[in-house]
């Protein structure tokens, strides 16, 4: 399926498609997100979930990223909303994430998924979560799950 797309252009930049899948948990009324840090850049908020990668569906690339990301483990349905968006990743790369959005149930935790250092788990209000969201595309998936 096709959704809106988010990200103004830049002219001269090429922005490779990318298939993505990005996972909402709630727990208590508020939703699971990822606080990124690196070094030398301001720190900012997106949902779990990330590429999908070789031959994973979009269900499988949402539980695998979810894990590594979070500690969590999940299982995803159906999506719910499809969004893309443009963005330059830390390194400078151009990507168009063509992203599938599901809302995803917490089964447990597992130390032992969690590879990516520099994520850190954090629960939000979904309204506070709108403020803070670094992409558009996170954004309006957030205010279309809510409005289910």
């Amino acid at each position: 399926m096709v959704g809106p797309q988010f990200g103004a252009p830049v002219d001269g930049l090429i922005y490779a498609d990318r298939p993505a899948a990005f996972g909402l948990a709630v727990k208590n009324g508020l939703i699971a997100l990822v606080e990124v840090k690196k070094p030398r850049q301001a720190a900012w908020v997106d949902l779990p979930g990330g590429a999908i990668d070789g031959d994973e569906t979009a269900q499988t690339a949402v539980e695998r990223e979810f894990g590594e990301e979070t500690g969590l483990l999940v299982a995803a349905d159906e999506p719910f909303a499809f969004a893309d968006q443009r963005f330059r990743n830390t390194d400078g790369a151009a990507f168009n994430n063509r992203g599938v959005f599901f809302q995803v149930e917490v089964h447990g935790e597992d130390a032992g998924l969690k590879i990516e250092v520099d994520h850190t788990l954090i629960w939000l209000r979904p309204e506070a979560a709108l403020r803070r969201l670094r992409h558009e595309a996170h954004a309006w998936a957030v205010t279309a799950w809510m409005r289910l």
